[in-house]
């Protein structure tokens, strides 16, 4: 039995990195596709191809319709990770390097955790506080010494993007106490489903014609892998492998983004950028460790309450 249990807990650690790996690449991508196709396009494009993948998936397993009362929950996901959080990343991306993303977003769990902090009404230790801040105002110090002193528009998009994905991912870890992480995102993109199909018909480049592979492939990339299949493998490793194991593995995510933006984008990787990167990640470990723990519950409102951040990886 016990071999058993290491096993699955080290299917679930792969699954998780795995879930990572893919999750690294969505800012290389997003870099690679925004050269040739609008952000709005892409938005458009991404969330309306993963979508259909949603819907397709949903029928042949047969799923039933969320419950009404989770419906104004799934609406506030929808509108910032489907819509919101890709389409600033997509507008940050025009302007800096994937890269230099990499740094802004790794501060994304922390955003993650305030909002939950929030929703549930926690009262974490002072010290979640001051890595909170810090972390934050490591990131606004990388910015400006990368701007001259300035921030400049595309650090302004992903910091939005950091708060509206935040937003999403907390309702999202939510609605996972009710349904598997899986169909969390399935039925998010199957409620955007109207609005980015026609959206997407709206806004089809002119020219499509004229755009080459690559934007093409990192368009496929980001509405498959970033924005669907990538929250199967992670849900599936929290699950497998423990949250609190295999959260820890997303502190990996900036320093995949940088090896992939190297790789695909050809950028430079400069020691400024993996000192800031690794300074961030400190203090997002350190508010994870201290974030406020609720007293135990019964084990169906356990199940009822908790709020893995199933959905805090991309």
């Amino acid at each position: 039995m016990t071999s058993i249990l290491h096993s699955r807990e080290r299917l679930g650690l792969l699954l998780g990195f795995i879930g990572v790996v893919i999750f690294g690449g969505t800012l290389p991508a997003t870099r690679i596709a925004v050269s040739q196709i609008d952000p709005i396009a892409l938005t458009s494009l991404r969330t309306a191809i993963a979508g259909v993948c949603s819907l397709a998936l949903l029928l042949v397993l047969r799923r039933k319709l969320p419950p009404r009362h989770l419906w104004p929950h799934l609406a506030i996901a929808m509108a910032c990770v489907a819509f919101l959080f890709p389409l600033l990343m997509s507008l940050g991306m025009q302007r800096v390097d994937a890269s230099h993303g990499g740094v802004v977003l790794g501060v994304m769990p922390i955003g993650t955790a305030l909002v939950a902090v929030m929703i549930t009404h926690e009262r974490p230790r002072l010290l979640f506080w001051i890595a909170s801040v810090t972390g934050a105002a490591l990131v606004i110090a990388f910015a400006l010494r990368q701007g001259g002193g300035t921030l400049v528009a595309g650090d302004l998009f992903l910091f939005a993007s950091v708060v509206v994905a935040a937003i999403g991912y907390a309702y999202s870890g939510r609605l996972t106490s009710q349904m598997p992480g899986w169909e969390v995102i399935s039925w998010v993109l199957v409620m955007a489903l109207p609005f980015s199909l026609v959206a997407s018909l709206l806004t089809m480049p002119a020219d499509i014609g004229q755009i080459t592979l690559k934007p093409w492939l990192g368009l496929l990339y980001v509405a498959l892998f970033s924005q669907w299949i990538g929250f199967f493998a992670w849900n599936a490793g929290l699950a497998m492998g423990g949250i609190a194991r295999v959260s820890q593995i997303q502190l990996l995510q900036p320093f995949v983004t940088f090896a992939l933006a190297s790789w695909f984008n050809g950028e430079t990787i400069t020691l400024q950028i993996v000192l800031f990167a690794a300074a961030v990640l400190v203090t997002v470990a350190i508010s994870a460790r201290t974030r406020a723990r609720p007293a135990p519950l019964p084990e169906p409102a356990k199940q009822r309450d908790r709020e893995p951040p199933q959905l805090a990886a991309s």
